[in-house]
């Protein structure tokens, strides 16, 4: 059965984007069977696999979303990354407009990944960073959440609005999605802040929290102007092993 995992934070820049690219290529190199699916209209998550966002003449994830086109068909192989990509772009932006009067709007990508899931061990969802259309479609779709965090001081008040948001979904369209774990992000075990914040979520979370913590690396920041995921483009850094290693506690922890 293919998992698929929805990495959302409705605060932006705690590298939700970085983290679904490079956990997806750390997967890949895991040799399971990964597909990425762009749903922030950003296009940050096409254009970190080597694919270019403007000039998708398959279609998007929106015309899948509309019911124009089947995912099969939509699907690109971000060959050197490793893994499939369902391509997004700033069409979504349109998304909320565009879907308002479709029967069963939340369900459309359930419905889109459905017909998919079994040519891949892993889906992983890159939700825009805000609660909208799209990021309900995710959830919906879901079997779980991924939330990767930042440990600063407004990290714990933003992740208890997503909370209250995932517990929405399970009570309205999503009875058994889940809280798969928390990601800390840009991590510097050197500042105070990072530390105290780091233990809060020890403390509260327990083992939904990721032993593994992604530091701060310029290699990581540098990896997505080149189209690659950082495991492809500095093998040798900091940031590369950290995902690594993350994608190896993923994979265990769905007893791939």
């Amino acid at each position: 059965m293919s998992h698929i995992i929805a990495l959302t934070n409705q605060k932006g820049g705690v590298g939700k984007t970085t983290t679904a690219v490079n956990l997806a290529a750390g997967l890949a190199g895991l040799k399971h069977r990964i597909l990425l699916v762009d749903l922030d209209p950003q296009g940050h998550a096409t254009m970190g696999s080597g694919i270019d966002k403007h000039d998708l003449s398959a279609g998007s994830v929106l015309d899948v979303l509309l019911g124009e086109r089947q995912a099969k068909d939509v699907i690109v192989s971000a060959e050197e990354a490793g893994y499939d990509v369902l391509p997004g772009n700033g069409d979504l932006t349109a998304a909320e407009v565009d879907l308002i009067d479709q029967q069963g709007r939340e369900r459309r990508l359930d419905g889109a990944l459905g017909e998919v899931a079994d040519e891949y061990d892993v889906i992983l969802i890159d939700c825009p960073p805000s609660l909208n259309m799209l990021t309900v479609n995710a959830l919906t779709a879901s079997h779980g959440v991924l939330i990767p965090l930042q440990c600063e001081f407004y990290a714990l008040e933003g992740l208890s609005a997503l909370l209250d948001t995932v517990e929405q979904i399970r009570d309205s369209v999503n009875p058994t999605l889940e809280i798969y774990g928390i990601i800390r992000t840009m991590f510097d075990n050197r500042n105070s802040l990072t530390r105290d914040v780091s233990k809060q979520l020890s403390d509260y979370f327990g083992e939904a929290l990721f032993k593994t913590a992604i530091p701060r690396n310029v290699r990581v920041a540098e990896a997505p102007s080149h189209g690659l995921p950082v495991t492809k483009y500095a093998k040798l850094s900091r940031g590369s092993h950290a995902y690594r290693v993350l994608a190896k506690e993923l994979s265990r922890r769905l007893s791939l």
